[in-house]
């Protein structure tokens, strides 16, 4: 357990010390983007995903000098090329293909160290053996999660809390399981994740960018392969998930958000967020939660955390599940 409190220690400080320089070396050279929801559009530092990888790496490595299973550098190396996929993208808009294609080739090391049960665990049904096919779970797994949370960062704090409850829900089970390499591996991530939403709730100081998105994303869906608790991590993200789907659905296709031309939310007189109404507009989980009327952004950020809190509650139990009808 002391490796744990050190390994989430190191996470927590590092990334809370290395995102104020962070931005100051980001606006020094210019790399900000507006915030598009606030009045006057203020320019935001962006990316915040190396400052992320800053204080994942060094508890990482912690533990696995601790343990010594290559599968915490393959989970680490996984995590840093899903940093670098993303900053590319956050440089230069790649085409909507870019991120899955990469994430699939990034999940490469995971296969490789084989720190994994190849048996997926379905509460309360039990398990399925598929050690051939579940190589390409792993291959689909790391570009589905690494793109959800990317697709949840819509507004100030939201993938970064959302990571906080999500990789919570995802330690609570693994404590129960009794699996707790992999455990301290999520309690790295929740820090990582608490201390860059320091800086990343509203107002923003700091966003995340596809390169800390991908990077969280990634993390979490190799720490449930690791784990073997896909299908609580699957729960967790079910808003997330949700979005992603509405998103595919309307847009007809893997198409970068910046390349939409049509906005689905719009800022009315007051600065609240609502319905854009435009039909060509992609469908998307704040869109829906607008169909209520318009509310400021504070308001719908903390309506996609609580749907966060209550899905991360239904994968506890299923986690629960897991461990009162064992497979």
């Amino acid at each position: 357990m002391h490796i744990t409190v050190a390994a989430a220690a190191i996470s927590f400080v590092v990334v809370y010390l290395a995102v104020p320089p962070s931005i100051r070396w980001l606006e020094s050279r210019g790399m900000c983007v507006p915030d598009v929801l606030k009045k006057g559009r203020p320019m935001i530092a962006r990316p915040g995903g190396p400052a992320i990888l800053c204080g994942i790496v060094p508890a990482g490595l912690l533990v696995f000098w601790y343990t010594n299973d290559w599968g915490v550098v393959a989970l680490l190396v996984t995590a840093g090329a899903a940093c670098a996929i993303g900053y590319v993208d956050d440089r230069r808009v790649m085409s909507g293909w870019f991120k899955p294609a990469a994430l699939c080739v990034a999940a490469i090391p995971l296969v490789l160290a084989g720190s994994y049960d190849t048996a997926l665990t379905f509460p309360p049904f039990g398990e399925v053996q598929i050690p051939i096919l579940y190589v390409g779970i792993i291959l689909i797994m790391i570009p589905i999660t690494g793109n959800t949370i990317n697709s949840i960062d819509v507004m100030n704090g939201v993938a970064s809390g959302y990571m906080v409850i999500a990789g919570s829900a995802l330690a609570i089970v693994l404590a129960m399981l009794g699996r707790w390499e992999v455990f301290t591996l999520s309690i790295i991530l929740v820090a990582a994740s608490l201390a860059f939403y320091r800086y990343h709730k509203i107002p923003s100081r700091i966003f995340p960018g596809d390169s800390g998105a991908l990077l969280l994303g990634a993390m979490y869906g190799g720490i449930s392969i690791m784990g073997g608790v896909e299908v609580v991590a699957a729960a967790a993200l079910l808003p997330a998930i949700a979005n992603s789907f509405f998103y595919l659905y309307s847009t007809r296709g893997m198409v970068e958000h910046r390349q939409i031309k049509h906005k689905d939310v719009v800022l009315d007189d007051d600065l609240r967020l609502m319905d854009s109404g435009d039909p060509q507009a992609p469908i998307s989980l704040v869109r829906l939660i607008l169909k209520r009327g318009p509310m400021s952004e504070p308001q719908v950020a903390r309506v996609i955390l609580k749907m966060g809190v209550f899905a991360s509650v239904l994968a506890v139990i299923t986690g629960l599940m897991m461990v009162l009808i064992p497979g």
